[in-house]
């Protein structure tokens, strides 16, 4: 098992920057796909974005792109999420996921297996 902890969230006028930190702990960090999600009030759950094992390859929803960087220290047993350019419309709880897997990096809510408790981000227009 791998126990998540995110950090860094907090509240942010639009335009500005966060980093979000996902702290890994449990088993090597490294044989983990890692991935974010976050939930609007009264919204379901989203993908965010998402790395492999390795930090090799990476996605990203679309309406990150360009704002949004997902990066992973194996070293650290720390993922990240470097947000930029934020706007209103990202105010919502973000979390970090975790599976075990070697291959391309998952999207879906149900192919995570391991959550951390999530952090608030709110942006302020």
């Amino acid at each position: 098992q791998v126990q998540l902890v995110e950090s860094g969230g907090g509240l942010v006028q639009a335009g500005g920057s966060l980093r979000l930190s996902c702290a890994a702990s449990g088993r090597t960090f490294s044989i983990y796909n890692m991935g974010w999600f976050r939930q609007a009030p009264g919204k379901e759950r989203e993908f965010v974005a998402a790395t492999s094992y390795s930090g090799a390859s990476t996605y990203s929803t679309d309406s990150v792109k360009g704002r949004f960087t997902i990066s992973r220290d194996n070293a650290k047993n720390t993922g990240y999420l470097q947000m930029n350019s934020l706007k209103p419309e990202d105010t919502a709880v973000y979390y970090c996921a975790a599976v075990r897997s070697y291959g391309r990096p998952e999207v879906k809510e149900y192919e995570y297996a391991y959550w951390g408790q999530g952090t608030q981000v709110t942006v302020s227009s």
